[in-house]
């Protein structure tokens, strides 16, 4: 039986400790089983010479004076997160004067004319109706290309350009591997302006091919997955997914499920789980990334998709499904970056409450329509 939640603390993160407890029994076991959970709580004296300061930064002296600190971390994963509201309230010094170019570009980045700007794939290029592949010319693998969208402005996709992208980015990991059957372990990922690492304007995505072993992050996710079965006779990301469902922090678009992340690796991270590679998983990932730039203002982002073996491997795969990775990397015109020596080498800090982020996602991906703002309309704003 769910105790009660005090209306008071409802659905947010400050209130997590709380919600936890009012859960089911086998709700709470659950959530136990793959999480810990900590309330710590921050206490400062700041000289008056301070208060007016603070209350133009932070809105009241005490809301400094004492901070409260969650922190979640998984137990398989290893992954985890502090957060603190008050850090998205800090004040930044600086502003990017060129953070936010001209996202139409003027037709003179190599991938405006990728035939002759770029290189191709000794397998040649992967080519749809609105993207095609390019070798990249500085790769992180032996298979590394680029999917280059034909529109250069990286704000201005919609459902039938970002399909057609990943589509062509699928072909690309079968032809890839079929010049390289060693080559088994994909890896598809989308950095959206430079302040997500983008190294050119460009609208492009970017796949790869390993061989020998996956991806070391992707790794430790099956290594937690099977762990986690091994000894609790049960399917890891069921039970993730289920632990964020009982906290009415998931959602499903058709088939696909999608759920705020608990521990996210940055600012408002948001996770699909799909059986497959499909169509219907690409139109979900076009609704959420309508969802976070209409809803929630996101212009800078990374995506990235787990994806199991292409072809049978020593190591378990059974229960892996299709994992697909959102995260917001904060305003393109901040001089400060959003990863610090605590991100590098210790445990994320981020501001953003899974529980405003669910809202946006669940109104927008349920609505049936994208209604608000459109990404074409922000894409001209620069």
């Amino acid at each position: 039986m769910k105790e009660a939640l005090n209306p008071a603390m409802a659905r947010s993160v400050s209130s997590l400790p709380e919600q936890v407890t009012a859960l089911s029994v086998a709700d709470r076991d659950r959530f136990e089983r793959l999480f810990s959970l900590t309330r710590s709580v921050g206490h400062t004296v700041p000289p008056a010479e301070m208060a007016a300061w603070i209350e133009r930064a932070f809105g009241a002296v005490d809301a400094v004076k004492h901070q409260t600190i969650i922190k979640i971390h998984n137990r398989w994963t290893l992954e985890g997160t502090l957060y603190n509201d008050l850090r998205a309230r800090r004040p930044i010094q600086g502003r990017l004067a060129d953070a936010r170019p001209d996202l139409g570009g003027d037709g003179t980045d190599p991938f405006c004319a990728p035939l002759t700007g770029t290189p191709a794939d000794t397998f040649g290029r992967i080519t749809g109706q609105h993207s095609v592949t390019a070798s990249n010319v500085a790769k992180y693998d032996g298979l590394h290309s680029v999917v280059i969208l034909n529109e250069h402005n990286p704000l201005r996709w919609n459902e039938e350009s970002v399909v057609d992208a990943l589509t062509t980015a699928e072909r690309w990991l079968r032809r890839a591997h079929q010049a390289q059957p060693s080559a088994v372990y994909p890896f598809v990922m989308w950095n959206c302006l430079p302040r997500s690492g983008a190294s050119i304007l460009h609208a492009h995505m970017q796949t790869a091919l390993s061989e020998e072993y996956a991806y070391a992050r992707i790794e430790s996710w099956r290594r937690a997955a099977q762990a986690y079965r091994e000894q609790h006779s049960a399917p890891y990301l069921a039970d993730f997914f289920d632990a964020h469902s009982a906290l009415d922090l998931t959602g499903e678009f058709g088939k696909v499920r999608w759920l705020a992340h608990l521990t996210p690796i940055r600012e408002k991270e948001v996770l699909l789980v799909a059986d497959r590679l499909d169509t219907e998983l690409f139109r979900a990932i076009h609704r959420v990334l309508r969802s976070w730039v209409d809803g929630l203002g996101v212009q800078a982002f990374n995506l990235a998709v787990y994806l199991p073996p292409m072809a049978p491997v020593a190591e378990d795969w059974s229960a892996f499904p299709v994992v697909v990775r959102f995260v917001d990397r904060g305003d393109p015109a901040s001089a400060t970056s959003d990863v610090g020596a605590m991100e590098l080498f210790a445990q994320p800090v981020v501001s953003s409450d899974p529980w405003r982020v669910a809202s946006v996602l669940r109104t927008k991906l349920q609505s049936g329509a994208d209604g608000g703002e459109t990404s074409e309309t922000l894409g001209d704003r620069g």
